[in-house]
C-alpha cells in the first residue's frame, strides 16, 4: 500500500466514524435541536487547533 492512500484512509476515518457515532446519530436522535458552539469567546477557534494538532500527530505516527 502506498503511502499516500494509506494516509488518507486514516484521515478519512479519523474524521468520519467519530463525526458519524458523536455528531450525526445525536443530531438526528435529537431532531435537530442545536445548542451555541460556545458561550466563550475563543473556545472554538483553540478547540479547533488543538483538534487539528492531534490530527497531524495520530497521522504521523
Amino acid at each position: 500500500m502506498r503511502t499516500f492512500s494509506a494516509i488518507a484512509g486514516s484521515a478519512l476515518f479519523l474524521v468520519a466514524a467519530p463525526g458519524i457515532v458523536a455528531g450525526l446519530l445525536p443530531w438526528l436522535l435529537t431532531d435537530h435541536y442545536r445548542k451555541p458552539l460556545s458561550a466563550v469567546p475563543g473556545f472554538v477557534p483553540a478547540g479547533s487547533v488543538l483538534a487539528v494538532g492531534a490530527a497531524a500527530i495520530l497521522l504521523h505516527a
